[in-house]
């Protein structure tokens, strides 16, 4: 037994020994390896000790530059030095094919009469609306700057050009330049973004095709409310010719005033309307051929927009505006140089939906002038222009992507009230390059 006890203990003695130096070596192992890390970090801790030192220089150099390449920057670029001041510059093309049951010569005299004495413009084949130049660059800290310089076959046009601020207190900004005005629905927004190729009749009959687009200034504020609200004023140099006119009186003779409030109803649906007013005084000869209208006018409206979306593929929208218009003044008669008095109040109105599903969409459209309101009194005698002027359209589109559209438009229009319809119809390309801001709700 005791030889086999001292085996065992000398089994023990040999095991532990074994086991003491493994856990030595490790710990020398360690130890070497803390000190390799150590040194690491304090050669870290001295490079970073050095590239604060360079950059605390390259700060105190930037510092005692800084007015100079301020100087630089606002005399060397328009839109300065940075990229982010770089502008956003985008192309967009919209030109249409067009026919109608009607002869070019009686297209040129389609006009609305009691409203309006212009004709259509549209030529039968291939149409050219205009190649859109859109530019946007924040100019600084304090102004934006936007312009939209339309090329047609009838040269180069300044559609808008205007500052916008972004640094006014409590939702206060301005816009000062050439813009279109906020009033209404439609006439704020471009052409290409309609949900139709042409304008409504009562946009046509009250301001022209082109809405109102004028040099002036614009004041928006954005109450705090528990929804968008947006309250604005605009006072305007008064150029439009059918509403206005430049030669009315000098200065700025048109003013404005509009409200816009917008909110949700369910996950999936938004209300935009408000109400608009703009009043001024008024030298215009598109009353009627030879007669050149002068006075005061003032064109009230209400706009309402309903827009369903439930998805990105698939949305609904309802849109509609009423319009109502009072003039009052002097008509003359250009060939026998003889006045009258005129007095006319006239209104209008339009509905439309447009249904969205993948690619397709689907709309439709009624316009209807004269709906409540028919005054049009020459020299205190009531004059009678026939049926009231009213029109219906209908269209399909297809976008092959974000940037393109292709659209056929039906349009049955009794606006002539003479009792004669004109059929016409519409194939419009839209196409799109370049970097353009988001469009409104």
């Amino acid at each position: 037994m005791r030889p086999m006890k001292f085996l065992i203990f000398s089994f023990l003695i040999f095991f532990y020994n074994g086991f003491c130096q493994d856990i030595n070596e490790k710990i020398k192992v360690l130890e070497e390896t803390l000190k390799k890390q150590q040194e690491i970090i304090q050669n870290q801790q001295k490079t970073i000790e050095q590239l604060q030192e360079q950059l605390n220089q390259i700060k105190q150099e930037i510092g005692a530059q800084a007015p100079k390449a301020e100087e630089k920057t606002f005399s060397g670029s328009l839109f300065g030095a940075a990229n982010a001041y770089n502008p956003n510059i985008s192309l967009i093309l919209n030109t249409f094919g067009y026919t109608s049951s009607l002869k070019e010569k009686k297209l040129e005299e389609w006009s609305i009469p009691g409203f309006i004495s212009e004709g259509l413009e549209y030529k039968k084949g291939m149409n050219l609306e205009a190649a859109e130049l859109y530019l946007f660059a924040p100019v600084d800290p304090f102004f934006n700057l936007y312009a939209t310089i339309p090329v047609n076959e009838e040269g180069v046009e300044l559609e808008e050009a205007y500052l916008v601020t972004t640094n006014l207190p409590a939702g206060i900004q301005a816009k000062i330049g050439k813009f279109k005005s906020g009033f209404g629905r439609l006439n704020s927004q471009h052409s290409h973004t309609w949900s139709f190729v042409d304008a409504p009749l009562v946009y046509r009959a009250f301001v022209g095709g082109e809405g109102i687009n004028e040099k002036g200034v614009q004041l928006t504020l954005l109450p705090s409310l528990p929804f968008y609200t947006q309250i604005g004023f605009e006072a305007l140099q008064g150029e439009n010719e059918i509403l206005f006119g430049k030669d009315a009186t000098s200065g700025l003779h048109a003013f404005g005033a509009f409200v816009k409030t917008s909110f949700d109803i369910g996950d999936s649906g938004s209300i935009l309307l408000g109400p608009s007013i703009i009043a001024g005084k008024t030298k215009t000869d598109s009353i009627e051929e030879d007669h050149q209208f002068t006075g005061d006018s003032t064109l009230c409206g209400f706009e309402f927009t309903y827009k369903w979306k439930p998805s990105r593929w698939k949305s609904f929208t309802f849109q509609s505006e009423y319009l109502w218009r009072h003039q009052k003044g002097i008509l003359t008669d250009l060939s026998t140089s003889t006045d009258h008095s005129l007095k006319r109040t006239q209104d209008g109105l339009y509905l439309q939906s447009v249904y969205q599903w993948g690619r397709w969409g689907l709309g439709c459209r009624y316009d209807l002038l004269e709906p409540f309101s028919d005054t049009y009194r020459l020299d205190g005698s009531s004059q009678s222009f026939g049926d009231k002027p009213w029109r219906a359209s209908a269209m399909v589109e297809f976008n092959p992507s974000e940037f393109s559209k292709i659209r056929l438009q039906y349009n049955y229009d009794k606006s002539a009230g003479n009792g004669k319809t004109n059929n016409e119809f519409f194939l419009q390309f839209i196409g799109g390059v370049g970097a353009h801001a988001a469009h409104s709700f």
